[in-house]
Order: structure tokens, then C-alpha cells, then sequence
């Protein structure tokens, strides 16, 4: 029995089976305490030359077993592993003597100068590893190190710059040249079923459509507000990322778009939107069977969300949610609205926050975005958008679970419902993270 069940004597009903999608970005910052040690280990067994224990403790911190990531074997003093990133594989031996991992990205049958001036390009930026060619005419990345100078430290970033690479340049380099090149190992990538990508697709292409169409109304001035029309299409971008969780072209545009847009260019917001929108019409040019392409389920192992504590949020949260009254109060609901889902998306895509208060953030979606949860096949729907009504119960309910649920290692969670002002869209999404802000994320010492 629930702790809420046994505060207030009433009986839960049984919960509905939902279904099992992933949303958002995988991090890997939420460490089991039993990875952390085998950091330690890996450390102490490096400084002690005990180069084979040393990676097997190592491998023991990046294996998370929920994602079956990592798997190893010793053989006659070597280390046999491979590491899933993403639609790629890592792969390598290590021994005494050296540390060798290589990913291989794309067959080349033919490599023209535009292919290699793109290699020789991606090579500029990399600090640990190197693209080259293997024997079999793949396109590989490769990382290699003596035992003596491959500390624990080294082979994390090296293995993660690796991966990453890996993962995104394969969709990349098919998309641009894929007339000389050919999809080779692809990983961990799993197809999802056809109908969920329809609902993906549907939902990415209306939401673009939804804000090019509000931009053109000219219901805002652009040229006199840009800094709504920025929260319009942010907003969108980050929604897309995390509800739809797309690969290759469309992940990359929406990072481009994100990484444009706070760039240190002198450049300025109306130029910025500008560019913001022609990334969504590029996606638009696309094909639906290149997009629906982009969307399948995948295992990974390294993450590129930034760890944060709570406060993090409550400066976002101060720094944006004031700006949605100008707005709210000159009848601009769709940029009011857009303004706390800026700040949700631009959260859960940059932070790995606590993962209460990641799982609070991703709430705030399934309530906003009803139906598109409900076409998913989830139940209950929060929001019923032709009566304009919230489910209340159900709501407060779900934020029971999730509290609940991380209550032992979180005992100072207590959301204040009564904060919570079901009025209007625009009230709930304002109370709603003014909720979170008030909450209190600190885990238990030794949790």
C-alpha cells in the first residue's frame, strides 16, 4: 500500500499498463552507488598498474544494467568489449600493453575529395581519436593508448568523443553523400512500430506548421517583439527533441538550432528567428519516409546533458516566467504558453537535473500535450482541450506517484498542490512550475 493510500485510507484503483517509450535524452548521470565504486577501484588498480582490473572496474562504472550498454570478456590477458552508442557500436581490445577502441561509421566504395575534405574537417576537432580508413574500405574512428598513460579519466572522454561521433556522423555523412556511402553496423538501433512514428510524425509536423502559421499571422509584431517569436520556435524545438527523440537529420537540425541561437555571434534576435525558422522549413522539404527514417529506439551509454543541481531550474524559472504577463495580458496566449514550455524544454535538453525533478519536468508535457500521449496509447488523458477542463485528480494523483517514487532517496519532497490553479492553460503551466521552483530536491545524504 502506497504511502498516500495509508495517509488518507483510500484504496488505489489498479493502474493501467502503459506503454513502454523512451523520452527525452539519454544521461548518464544518474549512477548507481555501486558504479561510483567501481570508479573508485578503477582508479586505484591504474595507480597501482594493475592495468586489467583497472578496466574492468572502469567498464563495471559505464555499464548501466537497465540499458545492457557495456559488455566485456578476458581471454588470455586481453579484454574483448564493446560499448552501444546510439545506432553505433564501439568495439576494442585492451591489455597490458595498450587500450585500442574503434567505431566503425559508413562503407566507402568510392571516396571523392568532398568526402575526405569532410573528414579531414571532422579530424580538426577531435581531441583523443581520429577518423581514418580500415582495411575492409570502412569509414572508422579510432582511439588507441598505451596502458601506462591510459588513466580511467582519459578512456572516459575518449571512449565518450568516440561514440558521440560515431553515432551522429553516420546519419550525417548518409544524408550528404549517401550516393558513395553505405549504412554498416548499426548498433543498437531498434525499429519502432509504424503507428508510434506516424503519431511522431504528426506531432513534429504540426507543431512546426502551428508556429510558422503563428509567426506569419502577424498577430505579434516580430520586428517590435522578437523575443516572443524566439520562445515560439525554442519552445517547439525542444518539444519535438524530447517527445519524439529523433536521430540524424532532425536531431542535429534542432541541437543547430539550439547552439545557433545562443551562439556569441553579433547577430541579432530577428536575424536569429530567422534562421530559427529556416531550419523548421528545411524539415518541412523532407520527405515523411526520411523522417519517420530518423525515428527509432536506440541503447546508449554516454550522455551530453550537463549534471545540475535544482537551483539551476529556480534561476531559469526566475530569469523567464515574468515574461509571460506582457503577453498573457495583451492576448498572446500562444507566446504566453510558449514561454514555460521554453523553459521546461530547454531543461530537460541542456540538464540532467534530479531525476524527481527530471520526471516532473517530462509530467509537464503529458499534461500539455494530452493528446498526443493519448494517440500513444496513454491513459489518464490531464486535459481535455474541447472543454477546456483539466483532470485535477488524476494530475495530483500522477505527481503522487512520482513523488512517491523517489521519496526515500528525495525525503524533502512535498509539492504544494494548492498552488496548482486549473483555471486556465496559461494558469496551470505558470502555478505548475512555480510548484517546482518551491520544491525541495535535495537528496539524502549517502542515498
Amino acid at each position: 500500500m502506497s504511502i498516500w493510500n495509508r495517509l488518507f485510507g483510500t484504496k488505489a484503483e489498479p493502474a493501467k499498463p502503459q506503454p513502454s517509450i523512451k523520452f527525452g535524452r539519454y544521461t548518464d548521470s544518474y549512477k548507481q552507488k555501486l558504479q561510483y565504486e567501481a570508479w573508485e577501484v578503477a582508479l586505484d588498480k591504474f595507480e597501482a598498474q594493475d592495468y586489467l582490473n583497472s578496466y574492468q572496474a572502469f567498464f563495471r562504472y559505464l555499464r548501466d544494467d537497465n540499458e545492457d550498454n557495456v559488455r566485456w570478456v578476458e581471454e588470455n590477458g586481453n579484454i574483448k568489449f564493446e560499448i552501444l552508442q546510439g545506432s553505433k557500436r564501439v568495439s576494442g581490445i585492451a591489455n597490458a600493453q595498450k587500450f585500442v577502441a574503434e567505431a566503425r561509421i559508413v562503407h566507402a566504395d568510392n571516396l571523392s575529395v568532398a568526402v575526405m575534405r569532410r573528414l579531414v574537417e571532422f579530424n580538426y576537432v577531435l581531441e583523443y581519436s581520429r577518423y581514418g580508413l580500415d582495411d575492409d574500405n570502412n569509414l572508422v574512428i579510432k582511439f588507441d593508448t598505451s596502458a601506462l598513460d591510459g588513466s580511467p579519466y582519459k578512456l572516459y572522454y575518449a571512449l565518450k568523443e568516440v561514440a558521440a561521433n560515431a553515432d551522429k556522423q553516420d546519419d550525417l555523412l548518409l544524408d550528404e553523400f549517401g550516393m558513395q556511402l553505405k549504412p554498416i553496423d548499426m548498433g543498437s538501433k531498434a525499429d519502432i512500430p509504424n503507428q508510434e512514428k506516424e503519431i511522431k510524425y504528426k506531432f513534429l509536423t504540426q507543431k512546426i506548421q502551428f508556429v510558422i502559421s503563428e509567426i506569419d499571422s502577424k498577430k505579434l509584431d516580430g520586428d517590435k517583439y522578437p523575443g516572443g517569436i524566439s520562445y515560439l520556435l525554442l519552445d517547439a524545438a525542444y518539444r519535438i527533441d524530447f517527445l519524439t527523440s529523433p536521430e540524424g537529420f532532425l536531431m542535429e537540425t534542432i541541437e543547430r538550432m539550439h547552439r545557433s541561437y545562443f551562439s556569441t555571434e553579433e547577430k541579432s534576435m530577428i536575424m536569429k528567428n530567422i534562421g530559427l525558422r529556416k531550419y523548421f522549413e528545411k524539415v518541412m522539404t523532407r520527405s515523411k519516409e526520411l523522417v519517420m527514417d530518423e525515428l527509432y529506439a536506440t541503447t546508449s551509454t554516454f550522455g551530453i546533458l550537463v549534471p545540475k543541481q535544482h537551483d539551476a531550474l529556480v534561476s531559469l524559472i526566475d530569469g523567464e516566467l515574468q515574461n509571460m504577463d506582457w503577453y498573457e495580458t495583451n492576448k498572446h496566449d500562444s507566446i504566453a504558453i510558449a514561454i514555460p514550455g521554453y523553459i521546461v524544454g530547454f531543461a530537460l535538453f541542456s540538464y540532467a537535473l534530479p531525476k524527481p525533478e527530471r520526471a516532473l519536468l517530462a509530467f509537464y508535457y503529458k499534461i500539455f500535450e494530452s493528446q498526443f500521449f493519448k494517440d500513444l496509447g496513454y491513459t489518464p488523458q490531464y486535459y481535455h482541450p474541447e472543454s477546456g477542463v483539466f483532470d485535477q485528480k488524476a494530475i495530483k494523483s500522477s505527481i503522487r506517484d512520482i513523488v512517491e517514487k523517489y521519496i526515500n532517496e528525495y525525503p524533502k519532497l512535498i509539492p504544494d498542490y494548492a498552488i496548482l490553479d486549473y483555471k486556465t492553460p496559461l494558469k496551470l503551466a505558470r502555478t505548475y512550475l512555480m510548484m517546482l521552483k518551491n520544491m525541495d530536491f535535495q537528496k539524502k545524504e549517502n542515498a
